[in-house]
């Protein structure tokens, strides 16, 4: 079990500026369904800003995906895992690039791209990171 805390303001917007950018669940499970991402086996709920994900995922990988997929949407600012396991996790800071995430939490700025597959479908290009993102570091 865990906590995950996001920049509230920051992240992709699904639920539009008449709304008081609540999060609900419909939105993020179209979300999740949106990217491509197996939430079979996960309980969802959202209580104000912050979201709860319980039950067993299919792996994982999936299930890091899919926090920081909901996380990283504007509104959110916390993500409790109650499914068990944790992963390494990342938040980009201001004039961060994935080489030089890579280098420090990698060793190596050359496994950047290791990064980038760790976090696709929720990354579409290596070189559009914001201040505030919460990326996931493989193993």
């Amino acid at each position: 079990m865990g906590l995950l805390s996001f920049v509230k303001n920051a992240g992709k917007s699904l639920f539009g500026k008449a709304e008081a950018a609540e999060p609900n669940v419909d939105a993020l499970q179209k979300e999740i369904n949106d990217l491509g991402l197996d939430a079979t086996g996960l309980d969802i709920s959202v209580d104000g800003d912050k979201v709860s994900v319980g039950g067993s995922a299919v792996d994982q990988e999936t299930k890091e995906k899919i926090i920081l997929a909901m996380g990283n949407v504007e509104g959110v600012a916390a993500v409790e895992d109650n499914a068990g396991g944790g992963g390494t996790f990342h938040t980009v800071e201001k004039g961060d690039t994935l080489w030089a995430i890579a280098a420090k939490t990698m060793g190596n700025g050359a496994k950047y791209t290791e990064i980038f597959e760790a976090n696709k479908p929720m990354l579409s290009d290596p070189d559009k990171i914001y201040p505030g993102q919460v990326l996931r570091i493989p193993g």
